[in-house]
């Protein structure tokens, strides 16, 4: 029973890497369908070569940090290893990928191929599971203090904050520190819609998204005997909220209504083990709701361009997720207890301060020392021929 448990564990973490990693190409598509066209060949290919980047990153480097755990041994030890350590090395993986695959949706459209790829090595080195060893690894007496000041610790199930919220803010600085896209706003302030290239596209980007995240939130558990058919309920509840949401503030635009699934996701990774339907249901309405208005004021208003909408959609609904687990999961709403809303805001400020902090070292030395940003001729032809000498479709597009 004991080696059927083990297999077992292996194999359930596996799939929910398998899970996360499809997740990744739910970034390119999303991505490629939001960009104007003569950027879609360059939204493809920074998703794929930054999961490589982050696997190297978090091999080398980032598992470390996160959790002293290192593979510099021979393959003959390695092989001696359980199965589940190394699998589970994989499904951490994924999740920290997903940080400079949102990154990317920001920067899109004018940001240097080099230094990204740069920066993400840099995030997923060292910035990302600093936090990450704080939240989930119990690292630098962080949860200790909170628990015995709060009587809990913070508690992020699937990663609202230590995933989403880290990298929405970390692209706020980036797209802060590059500028927005040449022709988006002019001097009266008056913006170009640059509406997106391909709804078909971003579509299938949010389905894959959505599918993939049930793997992202349900195979958290880490090992079979822990998974819960809660966290899929809540996950399939606050997905739904989301979407209603997105459709009705969003008034009928697919873009929004695309994104709210996502938003309710984001939101609900944090307290998904933890809430009451209906918690999750309000949960991710809220988040769609927050989406529709936070891209909006950020676009129109803070005239930051941040192509994707990453710092709404993961930065803000993160947030959002985090202090909500110290909400609903509460017993006096329904929930399962064990948390405290001082520590969940408490740890999600954390998480936001790691990341701006990390954002302004990595990007703002990036800046100074190679620049981020693509020359004038080469943004205007898109990055697909700057960068990569190729369009998606035949003709030259510049200008779209």
């Amino acid at each position: 029973m004991e080696t059927l448990k083990a297999g077992s564990d292996v194999l359930f973490i596996l799939l929910g890497a398998i899970m996360v990693l499809a997740m990744h190409s739910g970034f390119a598509f999303l991505e490629l369908g939001t960009v104007r066209r003569k950027n879609q060949v360059n939204a493809l290919v920074k998703i794929l070569v930054d999961f490589a980047m982050s696997t190297v990153a978090y091999f080398f480097i980032g598992y470390t940090v996160a959790y002293g755990v290192n593979f510099f041994t021979g393959a003959e030890a390695l092989a001696q290893k359980s199965g589940y350590e190394l699998v589970k090395f994989f499904f951490l993986l994924t999740f920290a990928a997903a940080v400079p695959a949102i990154v990317s949706g920001g920067i899109a459209e004018r940001a240097k191929f080099n230094p990204h790829l740069a920066g993400t090595f840099l995030v997923v080195g060292f910035i990302y599971p600093f936090f990450e060893s704080i939240a989930w690894n119990d690292a630098y007496g962080v949860q200790a203090w909170l628990e015995a000041s709060f009587k809990a610790k913070f508690h992020d199930f699937a990663g609202s904050v230590v995933v989403h919220a880290v990298g929405g803010w970390l692209g706020l600085v980036a797209v802060i520190l590059l500028g927005a896209r040449r022709g988006r706003y002019t001097k009266e302030g008056h913006g170009a819609t640059n509406p997106p290239s391909s709804i078909p596209f971003l579509a299938l980007g949010a389905w894959v998204l959505s599918v993939g995240w049930f793997g992202f939130n349900v195979m958290s558990a880490q090992t079979i005997d822990k998974v819960s058919g809660l966290v899929a309920m809540n996950s399939l509840m606050a997905m739904a909220g989301g979407i209603l949401a997105g459709l009705f503030a969003g008034r009928n635009d697919p873009g929004f209504v695309h994104n709210g699934p996502l938003a309710g996701l984001v939101a609900i990774c944090a307290g998904s083990d933890l809430m009451h339907p209906i918690g999750a249901l309000i949960t991710g309405a809220v988040a769609g709701g927050l989406f529709v208005y936070m891209f909006t004021v950020t676009q129109n208003r803070l005239k930051v361009d941040d192509v994707l909408g990453v710092w709404p959609l993961h930065g803000l609904c993160g947030a959002w997720g985090g202090i909500a687990a110290g909400i609903f999961g509460l017993k006096e709403l329904g929930g399962m207890g064990g948390v405290s809303f001082m520590s969940q805001l408490i740890g999600t400020a954390l998480g936001i301060a790691v990341a701006v902090a990390g954002g302004i070292i990595v990007y703002g030395a990036l800046k100074a020392a190679i620049g981020l940003r693509m020359d004038p001729e080469d943004e205007f032809n898109g990055a697909d021929l700057s960068i990569h000498n190729i369009t998606s479709s035949p003709e030259k597009e510049a200008g779209w």
